[in-house]
């Protein structure tokens, strides 16, 4: 059946592409956007999460959220303003989209929203299920304060679900471009020891997750959203100067010059996430990409 959809997030790289697919699935969908923007098909409301301000008439008539929004956090280096900024940008966004539920009219019946593995922290060759505890370190701090106020939405009667993402593999956005300018650059290299676990999924598979979650009303609480394979970082870099018809130097960038580089943000990049995938699996969802080689080819083949 189909639904409206209130997006936030909706003009990063993910939220451009579930608004493209929810449209042409025969939804309808709105979006709160920080700034006046226009959008195909799409009515764009405004919201100032810093100030607490946001048009409530967005709710008008939706049936579902979903909450994409969050300051990029490999964007700049983390000092302990820009960290603030990270934990702001998911925390007080949540609680606004709650307060305003709670506070006007609405027949919104679903909040499914964005988390990270960064939950999980630098766990090694651990395999992380749903059900692992939060690590240390700044990411995993993040993600529980961000997991925490989204579980607030509990107490509003909504169905909330939490999509906690991996590396998102797209040619023009997100991380995959970062990670291809040095080899494109011929200075590509494994990153630290190459041995840490990258929880990827391709983009469109991504998208896919979240129209199966809105169509299976039965599936709340958390997932884990990442390939069935994940790989460590350094066949990931081998396998885009597969692609990129480029060479990667044999040795690794040693962690200490990751850390003089990136500071903390380091732990972006360095740190180890090997997460299953059998909880999403377990709900009958087919991965159209389950194997890095075949999601790099279609990738830079469109």
């Amino acid at each position: 059946m189909n639904q409206h959809i209130l997006i936030t997030g909706a003009t990063g790289m993910l939220g451009k592409h579930l608004t493209d697919t929810l449209l042409k699935q025969g939804h309808k969908v709105s979006v709160l956007a920080r700034k006046p923007t226009t959008i195909s098909n799409v009515n764009v409301y405004l919201w100032d999460v810093n100030k607490g301000q946001i048009d409530a008439s967005c709710l008008n008539g939706v049936d579902t959220i979903m909450h994409l929004a969050g300051e990029n956090i490999a964007k700049e280096r983390w000092t302990e303003k820009r960290k603030q900024e990270i934990i702001d940008s998911r925390v007080l966004s949540v609680r606004l989209l709650f307060k305003t539920l709670a506070t006007h009219k609405n027949e919104v019946k679903n909040f499914i929203s964005a988390a990270a593995v960064g939950f999980y922290g630098d766990r090694g060759d651990e395999i992380l299920t749903e059900d692992s505890a939060p690590g240390q370190g700044f990411m995993a701090e993040c993600c529980v304060k961000w997991e925490n106020a989204i579980d607030e939405g509990n107490k509003l009667g909504v169905r909330i679900v939490k999509i906690r993402t991996g590396v998102v593999l797209a040619k023009d956005d997100g991380a995959l471009p970062q990670m291809a300018q040095p080899i494109n650059l011929f200075v590509g290299a494994p990153l630290g020891s190459g041995n840490q676990w990258i929880p990827w999924i391709h983009y469109k598979d991504m998208t896919a997750v979240y129209t199966h979650v809105l169509e299976n009303d039965s599936l709340e609480g958390v997932f884990n959203a990442c390939a069935p394979f994940p790989v460590t970082n350094k066949t990931l870099t081998k396998a885009i100067a597969k692609q990129l018809h480029r060479p990667v130097w044999p040795f690794g960038v040693p962690e200490k010059v990751m850390s003089v580089i990136l500071g903390e943000m380091s732990a972006v990049v360095l740190s180890s996430t090997n997460t299953s995938a059998q909880k999403l699996l377990s709900t009958d969802f087919i991965f159209q990409y389950t194997h890095l080689d075949d999601a790099l080819t279609n990738i830079y083949s469109s």
